[in-house]
């Protein structure tokens, strides 16, 4: 997969990029990550990219013409185009799927008072992480680019997102590890009996319990 970022803030992806998951699939050869300054893209002689809003009103808004011209550049046949907007539909597991079979990503982070309404229409898929509003794109940015990555053949073992929160629409079952015993906090029986029917049974009862007591909302898709 290849995934271009279009920011006015390259630098702050340098440690995103550079640790843990995303950097080991970078290394390997699993994700091709670029970053690329909106800036570059400017036909104005001093790089501008954003100017007042017509109408009025607080904040800057960034323009057409180099958001245009650097996704022009970047698309190939096989591009899809993200966006990302409060505005947009709000991201979930299943998405993070969908896009992790894509061959080309383009993401598009906004900033300032907002863009150039026109520039929607490059978009594929307008995205949200949440219901808040964020000073840039690029946080929302990453967050999309950490869940698909992970998503990648390869990158972490298949079972690990299989039994991820949301994967199945619940939230994932409780994990233990040694001690078996700390401070008077026991780890269930049920998981040092060695019976994988019931250690499973038991997991996915603790999912169904934990989805019911925090996240019902879940429960009433299923």
């Amino acid at each position: 997969m290849k995934i271009d970022i279009l920011t006015l803030f390259p630098s702050m992806f340098d440690g995103f990029l550079n640790q843990s998951i995303i950097a080991r699939a970078r290394e390997k050869g699993q994700v091709e990550i670029n970053i690329h300054n909106f800036r570059d893209y400017s036909l104005d002689p001093h790089k501008k990219v954003d100017d007042y809003g017509f109408g009025g009103g607080a904040g800057m808004v960034l323009m057409a013409q180099p958001i245009f011209d650097a996704v022009e550049a970047l698309r190939r046949t096989d591009t899809k185009v993200i966006l990302m907007t409060p505005q947009g539909i709000p991201y979930k597991q299943e998405q993070a799927y969908s896009l992790a079979h894509e061959k080309h990503l383009i993401i598009i982070c906004g900033h300032y008072e907002g863009f150039d309404e026109r520039i929607r229409t490059l978009a594929d898929f307008e995205i949200s992480i949440g219901d808040y509003v964020l000073t840039g794109g690029e946080i929302p940015s990453m967050v999309i680019v950490d869940s698909v990555v992970r998503l990648l053949s390869g990158v972490i073992e298949e079972e690990s997102h299989l039994n991820d929160s949301f994967s199945n629409g619940l939230l994932d079952y409780p994990v233990y590890t040694k001690p078996v015993d700390f401070r008077g906090m026991k780890v269930p029986e049920v998981l040092l009996s060695g019976h994988h029917a019931n250690i499973n049974k038991w997991r996915y009862e603790e999912s169904l319990k934990k989805t019911k007591e925090r996240r019902p909302d879940l429960l009433e898709k299923r």
